[in-house]
């Protein structure tokens, strides 16, 4: 049996990354000739070569193919195995994720007061951020909208939140008591990288079956507040989030005959301990209803 080095196993990822020994020995602070000798060493323990030089570089061999996705994940299990250890053996520090409008001010004071020996960090997520923030151990709870995958997860639901449409202050459709979905059947709406994402705040397929008209695939924030605003799109979008409070050139509509989004808090499925069932009871206390969150369900 091959007993691996990780620390020769993490060189080989970054010269893998960079396809260029001088770029990847830089990356991780240390001399070509160095790592060249580590890379050597690993290649030796695996009884292959992983990587040749070429003139415009360095490329993977068949066996370096074959071997980096294993190299990988080697590293992230172990990286996995260390976090887990730490929180079990003495858990002194609790992050708490949460994404935009779900306030956890209140609760994370609590949480500080309540133990004050423990460092409580606030940490916010992107639209699609929560399962990999949990997951790589960045945070080990999180206040977050659904839907979200839960394999891995464990998941407790807190309260429902209306669903409005967010359009242009001078649309068509603004100022409107409500609108169904037949009213901004031909609006194009943003897009995510995230097939359940846009299943559900794009209520993509309809319920006649039909596709929503697809607008652009957005990564940022203030780039899908640009496109609303300048009247090139409408987007779906949870009533909690004051989009008219942040500008006034958009609005939001209420949205008859669709269902709500749900708020719920999310942790690792296989964590346990003090400090984190504290956080999820104190979390939960807090964050039982909109009112109690400081959040509205009314676009008026």
């Amino acid at each position: 049996m091959a007993d691996l080095d990780l620390r020769l196993v993490r060189y080989f990822a970054a010269v893998a990354e960079h396809r260029h020994f001088g770029r990847a020995a830089a990356a991780l602070h240390t001399t070509q000739p160095s790592l060249s000798r580590q890379i050597r060493r690993l290649e030796g323990q695996l009884g292959a070569r992983l990587l040749d030089r070429t003139p415009q570089g360095t490329r993977l061999t068949r066996a370096g193919e074959v071997f980096l996705p294993r190299a990988k994940e080697l590293l992230d299990s172990a990286e996995q195995a260390a976090a887990s250890t730490r929180a079990a053996a003495a858990p002194s520090r609790v992050t708490i994720g949460y994404r935009t409008n779900l306030f956890v001010t209140a609760a994370a004071r609590e949480l500080r007061h309540r133990h004050p020996e423990a460092e409580v960090l606030t940490q916010h997520l992107g639209w699609t951020e929560t399962r990999a923030a949990l997951l790589e151990h960045r945070v080990d709870v999180a206040v977050t909208r659904l839907p979200l995958r839960t394999d891995g997860l464990r998941v407790t639901p807190l309260y429902e939140e209306e669903r409005v449409l967010l359009v242009s202050a001078d649309h068509r459709l603004a100022g409107r008591e409500s609108v169904t979905l037949a009213d901004f059947a031909d609006e194009p709406l943003p897009r995510l990288d995230d097939p359940e994402w846009n299943a559900f705040w794009r209520i993509d397929p309809r319920p006649d079956g039909s596709r929503a008209p697809d607008g652009p695939l957005v990564q940022e924030f203030e780039e899908k507040f640009e496109l609303i605003a300048a009247g090139q799109l409408a987007a779906i979008v949870p009533a909690g989030v004051w989009f008219s409070r942040l500008r006034r050139d958009v609005t939001i509509v209420p949205i008859d005959g669709i269902e709500p989004c749900q708020v719920a808090l999310a942790t690792r499925a296989g964590d346990d301990n003090d400090l984190l069932a504290s956080a999820c009871k104190t979390l939960e206390t807090h964050l039982t209803s909109p009112e109690a969150a400081g959040l509205r369900v009314s676009a008026r």
